[in-house]
C-alpha cells in the first residue's frame, strides 16, 4: 500500500495527474506499478488501477490478473472497479474512501446514479442500431474456431 501512496504522491508533485496510485501483487511480488496519468496524456481512461492492469496484463501476457491483488491509494471509481472485475483481480484493498476523493473535486457518485437509471433516463443518450449486423458478426466470432474467450 505505501508503493501506491508513494506513486500517488511522486507523480502528482511531477504534474501527470491526480494523487492516485495503484500496485498489483502476485506471490508476494510487485507486478505492476501505476498512477494517474489523466493530464498528462489527455485520456480520460488513464486512471491508476487502469494503467495498472494494463501493464499487469503485459507483464504476464495474459489479460487475466487471477492470481493477483491490487492495492490502491484510493478506492476505486467505477471504471476501474469494472476494469479489475474484468481482469479477474482477486482483491482489491484501498487507503483513501471516495467520500475522501469527493471532498477534493473527485466525486464520481453522479456514476453510481447513473447506471442504476433506466437506459433512456441516462444523461447520455443511448440508441440502438443494426442489432441484427451486430448479432452476426458476435455468432461468427462465436463459432470461430480457436478464438479466446474470456
Amino acid at each position: 500500500m505505501r508503493e501506491a501512496l508513494a506513486l500517488a504522491q511522486e507523480h502528482m508533485l511531477a504534474g501527470e495527474g491526480g494523487p492516485f496510485g495503484a500496485v498489483l501483487v502476485k506471490d508476494g511480488e510487485i507486478i505492476a506499478r501505476g498512477w494517474n496519468r489523466v493530464t498528462r496524456s489527455f485520456d480520460p481512461t488513464a486512471h491508476a488501477e487502469v494503467e495498472c492492469i494494463r501493464a499487469a496484463g503485459q507483464a504476464l501476457k495474459s489479460f487475466s490478473l487471477a492470481g493477483c491483488e491490487m492495492y490502491s491509494s484510493c478506492e476505486p471509481c467505477p471504471m476501474c472497479l469494472a476494469a479489475a472485475y474484468w481482469a479477474h483481480v482477486d482483491r482489491i484493498v484501498y487507503a483513501a474512501t471516495r467520500k475522501d476523493a469527493a471532498s477534493i473535486g473527485f466525486d464520481d457518485a453522479f456514476l453510481y446514479r447513473e447506471f442504476s437509471r433506466e437506459v433512456k433516463k441516462r444523461r447520455v443518450p443511448l440508441e440502438q442500431k443494426l442489432r441484427a449486423e451486430s448479432q452476426f458478426v458476435m455468432r461468427a466470432w462465436f463459432e470461430l474456431p480457436g478464438q479466446v474467450r474470456y
